[in-house]
């Protein structure tokens, strides 16, 4: 874990050494963070082990693989390190630290750096995701406080993403309670998005903890909102969803539960009301209907309350069905018209006859299960079946 550069109590020459160093492994990990995709396949390919050493990540690494890997980038670096040094209680957690969270670690796709601002000790809490519509109706609201209440008295802490409705509601319940409550944001650490939950935002660094796997200073963009959905759920040992509409990214999240073996749960809500269309589909999917507090805390494991609190395995008997591999049918249509050549976004938009924010949300989601990428003019296919 990376601290402040240079620790209080030190000499100059010890202080400058140690923030020499930490530059340089921080330097290396922000190469391994840039690192594409592939260049990580080919080197599992080839069974070499890189981040293992929080030191030095590419340690054992031959100068033809270290060519390999993108350079750190001045200005990136500089933020980072400006960063960690104009707060107490910011830290960088690196995959190889013993604070990195375990549930995180063994999800695909797992961020190699945490920027995190709060006590660093509540990643180790038992975290269940609470999410839902940043429009929520009123029922929603009334549904997420009173669940997160009660999943509070129990001793778990809750994961959200601090958006409006139903996130806000979620971390201001356990906040009040006294709870943990841990905030993934789609933006750098340093950044609050959307701006009117400012107050919350400094609420959750001071009282609570704020986590990103972006570099500071990094703007809001819709794909970066939907690749922080998998961190909520990997921290977490289920979701669930307090009101989501059939197109809501709440149901993002449950989709990353599924592939990463999390209980999926949702709360019901009336049939008309089509702000709930997506809670109705993911109980027709399998996923546990929550009428209550104790709903829930039937399905995850008890506590065990040592110091520090140790969480028992997850329960095999997973809510909801796996996923396949396969893309999920609201995505085969597009998917069967994004060729192999450069396709355009217009063009996408023409043939399915979707809206353009529905278009970009599928070709994003198709993004990261690797079936296609972003190229200039559009987007191309690189899977088969």
């Amino acid at each position: 874990m990376f601290p402040q550069m240079v620790k209080q109590g030190c000499s100059m020459l010890n202080a400058n050494t140690e923030a020499k160093l930490l530059v340089a492994a921080l330097s290396d990990w922000i190469s391994f963070t840039l690192a594409p995709r592939s260049l990580l396949k080919l080197l599992e390919k080839h069974r070499i082990v890189v981040g293992g050493n929080e030191k030095e990540p590419l340690d054992g690494l031959t100068s033809f693989w270290r060519q390999q890997f993108p350079g750190c980038s001045a200005q990136v670096l500089k933020a980072v390190v400006g960063w960690l040094e104009e707060g107490e209680q910011r830290a960088v957690v690196s995959q190889a630290c013993s604070e990195y969270p375990e549930h995180l670690r063994q999800i695909d796709r797992a961020p190699p750096l945490l920027f995190v601002e709060g006590d660093v000790a509540r990643l180790g809490n038992p975290l269940i995701a609470v999410v839902g519509s940043r429009r929520a109706s009123p029922y929603g609201l009334e549904q997420t406080e009173q669940l997160s209440a009660e999943l509070v008295a129990a001793g778990w802490g809750i994961c959200s993403g601090m958006a409006m409705g139903v996130d806000a509601a979620a971390h201001r319940t356990a906040l009040s309670a006294g709870g943990v409550t841990i905030a993934v944001l789609g933006t750098g650490p340093d950044i609050c998005y959307p701006p009117r939950q400012r107050d919350l935002y400094h609420q959750l660094r001071n009282d609570g903890l704020v986590v990103s796997e972006f570099f500071p200073g990094t703007a809001a963009r819709s794909d970066h909102f939907l690749r922080r959905n998998r961190i909520i759920s990997g921290l977490s040992q289920a979701v669930l969803v307090c009101e989501a509409s059939a197109r809501s990214g709440s149901l993002a999240t449950a989709r990353f539960a599924l592939e990463q073996n999390r209980s999926v749960m949702a709360v019901p809500g009336p049939i008309t009301q089509s702000s709930y269309a997506g809670n109705h589909s993911l109980i027709q999917q399998g996923a546990k209907l929550i009428t209550c507090g104790q709903d829930i805390l039937d399905e995850l494991p008890p506590l065990v309350c040592n110091t520090p609190l140790e969480v028992l395995a997850l329960r095999p008997d997973i809510v909801g069905k796996r996923a396949t591999g396969k893309p999920c049918l609201a995505n085969e249509q597009m998917l069967a018209n994004v060729g192999f050549e450069t396709t355009s976004v217009d063009s996408l938009v023409e043939r399915t006859r979707l809206p353009v924010a529905e278009v970009m949300n599928q070709l994003i989601s198709l993004e990261l299960d690797g079936w296609v990428t972003a190229v200039p003019g559009g987007y191309v296919r690189v899977r088969r079946e």
